[in-house]
């Protein structure tokens, strides 16, 4: 699950993997699907420096895996990351290129749950608060 913030507004990026993409980790899935989380940043945007909306201060993206956040800021190749795919590392040139800034978040604050999963009491309150 990948959350990002743009111009103080969330947007949740929920994306059902293309049958084509399978993840050997979780490690893996968290990066493509924040590959795919930075195209759609990117495009939103393009789309408004159109409408004339300037922005200065890069996209914040955060992740709750930070084998991803790592593999995203580093380009270092391990034994399992050699084959995913080079579409994927888009997210790469972004971090280094500055328009994206990775961030840990940590997986009992993802906001996100309350639309993905059945949540405790507690949990379901903190999410829903943290959504208002």
């Amino acid at each position: 699950m990948v959350i990002m913030t743009l111009i103080d507004v969330v947007i949740r990026v929920i994306k059902k993997y293309n049958k084509s993409v399978m993840a050997l980790s979780s490690c893996e899935a968290e990066y493509i699907a924040a590959s795919m989380g930075a195209c759609q940043a990117l495009w939103l945007e393009n789309l408004m420096i159109e409408m004339k909306i300037r922005r200065e201060e890069p996209i914040k993206m955060t992740i709750d895996n930070k084998s991803a956040i790592n593999f995203a800021k580093h380009h270092v190749a391990h034994g399992r990351s050699k084959y995913i795919k080079t579409r994927f590392h888009f997210i790469r040139d972004q971090v280094s290129k500055g328009k994206l800034e990775l961030k840990y978040c940590n997986t009992n604050e993802q906001v996100a749950d309350i639309l993905t999963k059945p949540l405790k009491g507690n949990q379901f309150k903190m999410a829903r608060d943290m959504i208002r």
